[in-house]
């Protein structure tokens, strides 16, 4: 495992959940406040500023509207409720087979893709996924 804990010394999901940074949930702040971590390396098990992957990432946003969610795409996709495309908004949930991140608008995600690669918004390049949307 990576010692990349060790350069990230802010908030933790658990201290975000403790108390939240932004108390009251809409879709549009959650989606505003995870476009701030555009260019953060993706590192596997990774759950912090310091290094996201998928659902680490996904898992950090939502923490910090005090919302808890399970360190795995497929328990995110569990947590919330299925909604059609066309109803998607920009911080509902891509969910994938092994990954997640959120919707972007227009057809991208916001994820934190592979290894060697940062979190970026790009075009979902695959048919194989729903949406998502917590906390209704």
């Amino acid at each position: 495992m990576t010692t990349y804990a060790a350069s990230y010394s802010g908030p933790s999901v658990a201290d975000y959940l403790a108390a939240p940074a932004y108390p009251s949930f809409d879709l549009a702040s959650v989606y505003n406040v995870a476009l701030q971590y555009q260019g953060v390396p993706y590192v596997y098990g990774g759950a912090t500023p310091a290094g996201f992957d998928c659902s680490g990432f996904v898992m950090y946003v939502y923490a910090q509207f005090g919302i808890s969610l399970p360190h795995s795409s497929t328990g995110q996709g569990a947590a919330g409720t299925r909604i059609a495309l066309a109803d998607a908004q920009p911080g509902d949930l891509v969910i994938m087979d092994g990954h997640d991140g959120f919707y972007a608008g227009n057809g991208n995600i916001l994820h934190a893709p592979y290894e060697g690669a940062a979190v970026r918004v790009q075009p979902i390049w695959t048919s194989d996924y729903y949406i998502v949307r917590l906390g209704i």
